[in-house]
């Protein structure tokens, strides 16, 4: 332990020895400097003290009383310039050939060697000194040296030597005139490790001696803390930081049987207060929102065990400390320009806020915990109101309103998590048991509160955020109450009431929205008033869910989100899109959760169901509302839009098809040929219309969603109708008619419409893509002649019984007929693709008549299929040679050698 002293003295003596070298140099060279008759430079001023140093390096809590401080600054410049001046002009008068000062040479970097003999030794000096005292105590229990009462008489001499340490140094320092280095301070780093000897002294005679009382202990360990924080005026943020967390911490080291919670609160109302005024007064930021920190993990802490009053107590009086110290512009906080909203001065609000939001929950909604948290609140709304930094907190209390209410919902009904079409048998049966006579009051309260503040805030700020957040919350929190109280009371249940409180909610809004849009024009109005127009939107969808079925919710939703984007169009603010895309993916969301809109009672009548009012308006809804978002631009909100438009647009479509087929049971596990076949029809339809919009709406969307349809189409088609459902494949039951049948919906009309699609996209597309689905055409109609034979030969059960060789030949003679159909269109309407089908057609026919005719026909349907593709290859030739490519006329020259040769 000595021979550590004293390296730690001998490190300390080379320090001063080159500082006092370094000194001495400095004067012989200003001494050189007189006697050459050369002007002295004038030295720079020095801090005043460390403290100062490290104050100007701080952050302050309102950054705008920067240029307050650099004006004072610039005004005492000016004063000793102008003495200076004074001074100068009368040397010059004795000597005017005295030359110009040259300009200060501009601050260099600190190295290596002076960063660590300035700042690494002063810190590691500081913590070793506290480590040392620690040691000292734990070594004299080891030796058993001394006694108890003498260890903790030797801590408390050896912090009051550290401290008394750096006060001798700081006074030291003033008196000298010798600059502190802000984050290295000797006098701070001294200070800091007696408090720190000091604590843990106060600490040991309490836990390890038992010499002091629980309530001793806790006094001499806050008054510590509440010294370190005074300290901190002089010596600097870094002692600051110690003072407020030893502050916040002293209750943790002090354990009791009893705990009293009054004397708890109180004494970390002390230590807030302290800490803020602290804060205050040196503009610190970082102490403000440490503070507020700790001080709302305390409020969580207790929560576990102590009751409501001293709670009450805590959150209080910390929203009152920072209305007094801390909020901007208000009684004695920190000045700010008018207008700006400033982090702190909301969060030292919204932080107590929301622990009362928390006791609420953790008191069961008791009426004595609303009534504090309602106090709370208006006390949030009354304060911003006064001081325009605050404004953020009014957010963040309106949605911890929605919140708070939203638990008790749950906590009174738990069944409406599980089933939302309302409670349980036997639970929930009186719906205005409990306090829902303080919550219906206190709902509103808040609703006449947050709405007419919201209203009158309007026009009063020179900042546009400030409006538009009163205006936020000013819409919100009514709607978000009224559904908390519909959920409680109605159980989500058709409630004729409740509609009549959203219809006059709505007109309010929209007395609102005619009003503001007839004030003159400020900061922030325009926003505010689509606001307030979508407020009305949304009581309006509302009391449409209150008065009607609930899949009328879905229906209503929809229908905001096509005003919203209305609204957009004659207010254009982009955050109004937003709000129409997201009311549009709510709507999917709902659609996900239960696709059938209102389950069981989606009736059986084919079209005329639920289905077509639940995806129907809807998708009207949403390609109305792309269609007046497209008119501002083509951005995110509107893909969104137009993609839950052609979503609901084909789940319509696919949802009515399965409803129409199965006899309204959309949840059946399997699907028919007529199923599919009318799926992949309506795909077709629907990629071809999507093609024609794209080429006029350059939409990402359309395009994206026609390759995909067309790729469902063209999978559905081979995997479903020519493998997994093809009626000669597998049994699936009986052909209808023998031409008007399911053959014909399932393979002539897919056909038809892909070949439509091939000549939609050609020229727009790359023609592989327009080509694929020529060929799936031709795939689907050979299928679709193959199998009306089939049905003409077996009857309806097309997989039973053998192929005679009249069938044999009938599917040769109907695909040759098909292949010169093909060829003839193709020389009729001058068409390449007919052409090349046509010769594939062909082709098919000759595999089959030479590796099927040959081996199964006999007699003269043999004879008969060979002649007649005989006659039909040459009959082609002759055309192609005759028609398609005739050989040109020569010229007479060479036609007359010709002749000679």
């Amino acid at each position: 332990m000595f021979e550590l002293l004293t390296l730690v003295i001998a490190l300390v003596a080379l320090v001063l020895a080159r500082k006092a070298n370094n000194r001495s140099q400095e004067l012989q060279a200003r001494l050189a400097a007189l006697e050459a008759g050369q002007p002295l430079t004038a030295r720079a001023q020095p801090a005043a003290t460390a403290a100062s140093g490290s104050a100007v390096a701080e952050a302050s809590l309102a950054p705008e009383l920067q240029p307050e401080v650099a004006e004072a600054g610039a005004a005492e410049a000016a004063t000793e310039s102008a003495s200076a001046g004074s001074a100068a002009s009368a040397d010059a008068s004795i000597d005017t050939s005295a030359p110009a000062e040259p300009p200060a040479a501009p601050s260099a970097k600190p190295g290596f060697e002076e960063r660590i003999g300035t700042r690494w030794v002063v810190w590691v000096g500081g913590l070793t000194l506290a480590l040392g005292g620690f040691f000292m105590v734990r070594y004299s229990i080891e030796q058993g040296l001394l006694g108890p009462g003498v260890r903790v008489l030797l801590g408390g001499l050896f912090a009051l030597a550290l401290l008394g340490a750096g006060e001798w140094t700081r006074r030291k320092e003033d008196i000298s005139n010798l600059r502190a280095l802000p984050i290295a301070n000797i006098p701070a780093i001294l200070t800091a490790a007696g408090t720190a000897v000091a604590f843990a002294t106060v600490y040991a005679s309490y836990a390890l001696y038992d010499f002091l009382a629980p309530a001793s202990a806790f006094i001499l360990l806050g008054l510590v803390a509440l010294g370190t924080l005074a300290a901190a005026l002089l010596h600097g943020p870094a002692l600051a930081g110690l003072g407020v967390v030893a502050g916040f911490v002293t209750p943790l080291l002090v354990s009791s049987e009893t705990p009293d919670y009054w004397a708890l609160y109180i004494y970390l109302a002390v230590v807030t207060a302290a800490s803020y005024g602290l804060a205050r007064i040196r503009l610190w930021r970082w102490l403000a929102m440490t503070t507020i920190a700790l001080a709302f993990l305390w409020a969580v802490a207790g929560l576990a065990g102590a009751s409501l009053g001293p709670l009450a107590f805590h959150v209080i009086a910390g929203f009152v400390l920072a209305a007094l110290l801390v909020v901007c512009n208000l009684l004695f906080g920190p000045s700010l320009e008018d207008g700006r909203i400033e982090t702190i001065s909301s969060a030292s609000l919204a932080a107590p806020v929301l622990a009362a939001a928390l006791i609420v929950v953790g008191e069961g909604h008791t009426d004595s915990a609303m009534i504090v948290f309602a106090l709370l609140v208006a006390a949030t709304l009354g304060v911003a109101w006064r001081a325009a930094a605050a404004t953020a907190a009014v957010g963040a209390a309106a949605v911890l309103v929605a919140l708070v209410f939203l638990s008790w919902v749950i906590r009174s009904a738990p069944e409406l998590l599980a089933l939302p079409g309302g409670p349980l048998p036997g639970i929930g049966t009186d719906p205005l048991a409990g306090s829902v006579t303080t919550h219906l009051i206190t709902a509103a309260i808040f609703a006449l509160g947050f709405g007419v503040a919201g209203l009158l805030a309007q026009g009063r700020s020179t900042s546009a955020i400030v409006p538009v957040i009163w205006s936020a919350a000013g819409v919100f929190t009514p709607l978000a109450l009224l559904i908390a109280l519909y959920a409680r009371i109605a159980h989500l249940d058709r409630s004729i009431p409740f509609a009549i409180v959203a219809v006059l909610l709505a007109a309010a809004y929209g007395a609102a929205t005619e009003w503001l849009s007839k004030r003159e024009t400020r900061p922030g109005l325009a926003i505010s008033a689509a606001l307030y127009a979508t407020g009305t939107l949304g009581a309006l969808a509302l009391a449409l869910t209150f008065a009607l079925e609930k899949g009328w919710l879905t229906i209503a939703l929809a229908l905001m989100a096509a005003g919203t984007a209305w609204i957009s169009l004659q207010r254009p603010i982009p955050f109004l899109r937003w709000l129409a895309a997201i009311l549009a993916g709510i709507v999917v969301l709902r659609a996900g959760w239960e696709p059938r809109i209102v389950g069981d009672a989606i009736g059986t009548t084919p079209i005329f169901n639920w289905l077509l009012w639940g995806y129907g308006v809807p998708a009207a809804s949403f390609w109305l509302a792309s269609f007046w978002l497209r008119k501002r631009g083509d951005d995110v909100p509107l893909r969104m839009m137009e993609s839950a438009a052609i979503l609901f647009t084909v789940l319509l479509a696919f949802l009515q098809i399965r409803h129409a087929v199965n006899n309204g049971d959309v949840y059946r596990d399997s699907a028919g040929l007529v199923e599919v076949a009318l799926q992949v029809c309506v795909a077709l339809a629907m990629a071809i219309g999507l093609e024609r919009l794209r080429r006029r709406s350059r939409s990402v969307v359309h395009n994206v969603a026609a390759i995909l349809l067309a790729v469902f189409a063209a999978l559905a088609s081979i995997g479903g109708l020519l493998l997994f459902e093809n009626p000669l494949l597998w049994w699936s039951g009986e052909i209808g008619g023998l031409l008007l049948n399911e053959l014909l919906l399932g393979y002539a009309a897919p056909a038809l419409l892909a070949l439509l699609l091939s000549y939609a996209v050609a020229g727009l597309r790359r023609p592989s893509y327009a080509n694929s689905f020529a060929a799936l055409a031709l795939m689907m109609g050979l299928a679709y002649v193959t199998l009306e034979i089939r049905r003409l030969y077996h009857g309806p059960v097309l997989w039973r019984g053998l192929t005679t060789d009249a069938e044999q030949y009938t599917y040769s003679l109907a695909w040759l007929g098909c292949g010169v159909l093909l060829l003839g269109a193709g020389i009729l309407f001058n068409s390449q693709r007919a052409r090349l089908a046509s010769a594939v057609v062909i082709g098919l026919t000759i595999v089959k008549a030479f590796l099927i005719d040959m081996s199964t026909l006999t007699g003269v349907y043999r004879a008969l299929s060979f002649m007649g593709l005989g006659l039909v290859l040459v009959a082609i030739g002759w055309l192609y040679q005759r028609v398609l490519f005739r050989p040109r006329a020569l010229p007479s020259g060479a036609a007359a050698s010709d002749a000679k040769d």
